[in-house]
């Protein structure tokens, strides 16, 4: 891949974002592991799967800045390449490992009859697995055509996780407490949105987007779209794990306090 020649301010930009989605990865990670003391056991699978997926993230996008640091030089006060690729690939590995763990994470966390979260969980996953799998080629290639056709194929899956988790799912909801409910709908939405940027971003060449700030673009808007979809979204199970334990709770809120002490 030919890289683009940056201005001193594209790169900072570049390199200051990957290297916030390190921080926010890792802090919320120790978030994550500490927070699962505040659940009951029952709960504490999400928090665990959480943390692994921020895990996982940082671990990439330490891969992905070190990459991206030994890509490009100052040179007469703008960047240029180094002859050193640029592997952002490390986001597909990273994408086709979390994703379908953020499912888990939310089928952990509701806490559905097996009979109905097993079967939901499968389909969810290999949907996930799937939507990264076919996007990656045409990724990678720098034909429209061919970008187009896996671009479509990749929809496809996508598509079906929209529908279980609108569908299928929010017809079990109606069994949940209604601040459960409302976190739900949030993080629905907080998924449709944060997944909503790839697709556009995916697009780009296509559009005829290319150059210094289609680089910058991807990675500035890949970053902050992770950083919500991984380090929010984790938050967000957390805030739902807690609005079960009150509701459970014989005596709602006064008694969540003293849960984690008695698991």
């Amino acid at each position: 891949m030919n890289l683009p020649q940056l201005s001193f301010g594209q790169y900072q930009l570049v390199f200051n974002m990957l290297s916030l989605a390190v921080a926010a990865m890792l802090a919320s990670m120790v978030f994550f592991i500490l927070a699962r003391e505040r659940l009951s056991p029952k709960y504490r699978l999400s928090m665990i799967v959480s943390a692994l997926v921020v895990g996982i993230a940082a671990y990439h996008y330490w891969r992905i800045f070190g990459s991206f640091s030994a890509a490009y030089k100052l040179s007469g006060g703008v960047y240029v390449a180094t002859g050193k690729p640029f592997n952002d690939a490390y986001r597909y590995v990273d994408w086709l490992l979390t994703v379908p763990l953020l499912m888990v994470e939310l089928i952990a966390v509701l806490q559905l009859p097996k009979k109905q979260s097993g079967p939901m969980l499968s389909k969810l996953v290999i949907a996930a697995a799937a939507m990264i799998a076919l996007g990656y080629p045409g990724e990678i290639t720098s034909n429209n055509t061919t970008r187009a056709i896996w671009g479509t194929l990749s929809t496809i899956p996508f598509l079906y996780i929209v529908y279980v988790l609108w569908a299928q799912l929010g017809q079990s909801l109606k069994a949940q407490s209604a601040r459960v409910q409302v976190l739900m709908r949030n993080t629905q939405l907080l998924i449709l949105a944060t997944w909503g940027f790839y697709p556009i971003a995916y697009m780009m060449p296509m559009f005829g987007i290319s150059g210094a700030s289609a680089t910058v673009g991807l990675q500035v808007g890949y970053s902050i779209a992770d950083i919500t979809a991984k380090c929010g979204y984790g938050v967000m199970i957390f805030a739902i794990a807690r609005a079960k334990m009150a509701a459970e709770a014989p005596e709602g809120e006064a008694a969540l306090e003293a849960a984690p002490a008695k698991a």
